[in-house]
């Protein structure tokens, strides 16, 4: 039997969490659990807040359209939250709510937006972004909601990050090899160094910005092999080689 119950639906709240505090239920996610669930008085749902584990709860209805719940006991305490920053370049909207929620599922512990020459667009809805985090936290059992930062111009962004932090750019005119080689050979897996994982626009980086990467000291440039992935694509990809090489799936 899995250790995990994936019967019990699960919500993230913003109410700290703790034994006999009773939570009211926003509208929508009561209509949730009640008409399109179609759970009752006692059931058991899970919450998480991101900040005080994940406990069960139980339904108190209140009506058709009206519940709460009650906090029983606590499942799983709360761990921190993954140390892999995901760096990319702003996508068209129904794309970027897919890499918002592959970024989160692949374990990425800080996603932020990064202005390049090429990317499609200048704004960036942070709310729809975070929106999206707690979908996939919700569906994946995730605890930890990723931090995410205002967006940046790439300078701002490379300037930010630790010099400790192995940069990971996935450049599209590395030369195609063995990712997972070029992995190993930037870090000890057996020790690695905090993480971040840089993935451009559709249109690549400008010369300049290329040259810019490569000059940060303790970076490493990634082929994805020999065909052009879209960015969405590119992200799984890319997460899911650095996770498996030097992350928390190795």
């Amino acid at each position: 039997m899995a250790h995990y119950d994936f019967t019990a639906p699960r919500l993230f709240v913003e109410p700290d969490l703790r034994e006999g505090t009773v939570l009211p239920l926003e509208r929508a996610q009561a209509n949730y659990l009640l008409n399109v669930l179609r759970r009752g008085p006692d059931d058991p749902v899970l919450v998480f807040n991101g900040r005080d584990g994940e406990w069960r709860t139980r339904i108190a209805q209140n009506g058709r359209k009206s519940a709460e719940l009650t906090v029983v006991e606590l499942l799983r305490p709360q761990p921190g939250r993954a140390d892999l920053h995901y760096l990319f370049a702003p996508l068209k909207t129904a794309r970027l709510d897919y890499l918002a929620q592959k970024a989160v599922e692949m374990g990425a512990g800080t996603i932020r937006p990064v202005f390049t020459r090429y990317t499609q667009g200048e704004r960036i809805n942070l709310d729809r972004l975070r929106a999206n985090a707690i979908e996939a936290a919700e569906q994946c059992g995730i605890l930890a909601i990723p931090d995410l930062p205002d967006a940046v111009r790439l300078p701002v962004a490379l300037a930010e990050l630790a010099p400790a932090r192995l940069l990971v750019f996935c450049d599209e005119d590395a030369p195609v090899t063995d990712p997972i080689a070029a992995l190993r050979g930037a870090a000890d897996p057996a020790a690695p160094p905090p993480l971040a994982v840089l993935i451009g626009p559709e249109g690549g980086f400008s010369p300049e910005e290329r040259d810019m990467i490569a000059a940060r000291p303790n970076t490493v440039a990634l082929s994805l092999g020999p065909r052009i992935l879209r960015a969405d694509t590119a992200a799984v990809v890319a997460l899911a080689l650095v996770q498996s090489v030097l992350g928390d799936t190795r």
